[in-house]
């Protein structure tokens, strides 16, 4: 027997979307304000760095815990307290008058975001089924990969308008409202699996590691790649997950089943959500300082030239969510991917305000497909008592690409960013269609066909384990 249809499916989707784009809106948004929130309150270089970072450590390192949570304790709960707490930072973050109180208030941004993001979509995996849940995640990736491109179209406008402190302004008004929505949507339910404890030493262990792994990476373009820092921070992250293992393997509650991972469409799913999102984050930093520090626009004219980014993406997205049902994720992973590459090899190869704006909505058109791809691998072969483990495993990977792709690019650009050259820029450009070209190829061998995903569940419909 198949989960009972909810009447209300589609609102509660559109609901979820739009408290899910609010949250990677806010990893780009500030990218354009940060030369006018360093002027007002005074910053030196390395707080505003944390002004980004501090959002995508918080929201990466907690993104397990949060879908754990949500499969403990129910996804409405989750969802609706994750909410709650991001829209009162959003406001304490626009109120701002000094570093502390700006970067305290998007540390509580991202834990929020880490406690709503994997619930809502574990609410999504558990409410749609069949085509319908392709179709789902199709709208989801589409508002997910949209986000991030918007954010740069919405910061320009509003840091040239009101101001930077409407940059996370904006959050409140919408939050309110879709907190009231959802909280007569989303339906009272008892939780997924059978009632047990958190496992509060696993989860402080791998956001420990995940937050080790992302700072070092948030660093690394400052202090070296082969620096004994960066080494260390990853050496010690590597020890940190050992131990997490350890204790997942002797608890008898534990943050997370490690057997999931031995599934290829989860690993598949995790892969191109990284890369995707590494491609995606890194594109949108290169051109949005390519536009101001290199051609000298100001931040309202360089918002603007992103919307056609921002809507190849959401095409991207929306066109992929219609195929991949009819193909299969491996070639839309495929084919988006080659996409991206020979889109953003257009900026790697010819210079230009126009030129680089068209090869990036060309390369971002690709990348909106590829998140199809990676939700649709990763989530559809999941049973419904783990679809807020596997979806925090996404977002978890999802803040990783983040973090990876503007920590590579910047170093590799880091001639242009600090001067008025743009060979930084060709090369960071190159460096990243390159990557998208290899992890093309990659999909090709690791994304599992068609006929291997239906073949991963047995004749009643449930999931067996990768290799079953």
């Amino acid at each position: 027997m198949g989960t009972p249809v909810h009447p209300g499916r589609w609102r509660m989707l559109a609901l979820l979307g739009v408290a899910q784009f609010m949250l990677i809106l806010d990893v780009t948004v500030v990218a354009i304000a940060l030369p006018h929130i360093g002027d007002d309150l005074g910053l030196a270089r390395d707080s505003l760095t944390w002004v980004v970072s501090a959002y995508t450590l918080m929201f990466g390192g907690f993104m397990l815990l949060g879908g754990r949570a949500a499969d403990l304790l129910g996804a409405r709960r989750v969802v609706l307290a994750g909410l709650l707490l991001f829209t009162v930072a959003s406001l304490v973050t626009g109120l701002a008058q000094n570093a502390p109180m700006l970067i305290g208030g998007r540390i509580a941004q991202g834990l929020g975001a880490a406690m709503l993001s994997p619930a809502a979509l574990s609410v999504v995996t558990r409410t749609f089924q069949g085509e319908e849940l392709n179709k789902a995640l199709g709208v989801w990736s589409a508002l997910g990969g949209g986000g991030s491109a918007v954010g740069v179209l919405l910061g320009g406008v509003l840091t040239g308008g009101p101001g930077w402190q409407w940059v996370f302004y904006v959050n409140v008004p919408i939050g309110v409202v879709v907190f009231a929505a959802l909280s007569r949507t989303l339906p009272v339910e008892l939780p997924a699996g059978p009632r047990a404890r958190l496992d509060l030493p696993g989860a402080l262990l791998v956001t420990l590691g995940t937050g080790t792994v992302i700072y070092a990476l948030i660093g690394a373009g400052d202090r070296g790649w082969a620096s004994l820092v960066t080494l260390g921070l990853l050496a010690g992250a590597f020890i940190l997950y050992g131990v997490f293992v350890a204790v997942q393997r002797a608890s008898r509650s534990p943050l997370m089943d490690l057997r999931i991972l031995t599934r290829r469409p989860v690993i598949s799913g995790v892969f191109l959500i990284l890369v995707a999102t590494a491609l995606m984050i890194s594109v949108f930093f290169l051109g949005s300082f390519y536009l101001q520090h290199y051609e000298g626009f100001g931040a309202l004219r360089t918002g603007l030239m992103f919307l056609p980014i921002a809507v190849a993406t959401i095409v991207g997205a929306q066109v992929a969510g219609r195929l991949v049902g009819r193909v299969g994720a491996r070639a839309i992973a495929v084919v988006s991917l080659l996409v991206a590459a020979a889109g953003i090899a257009v900026p790697a190869f010819l210079q230009g305000p126009a030129l680089v704006v068209f090869g990036v909505s060309v390369g971002a058109a690709g990348i909106g497909a590829a998140f199809v791809a990676s939700s649709t691998t990763a989530l559809s072969q999941v049973a419904h008592h783990e679809a807020g483990l596997a979806s925090g495993l996404l977002s978890t990977f999802h803040e990783f690409g983040a973090s990876l792709g503007v920590a590579v690019v910047s170093s590799i650009a880091a001639a242009s960013l600090a001067g008025n050259t743009d060979v930084g820029f060709a090369h960071a450009f190159t460096f990243a269609a390159v990557t998208a070209a290899v992890s093309a190829l990659l999909a090709l061998l690791v994304v599992p066909g068609r006929r291997a995903a239906v073949t991963a569940r047995g004749g009643d419909g449930q999931e067996l384990p990768f290799g079953g």
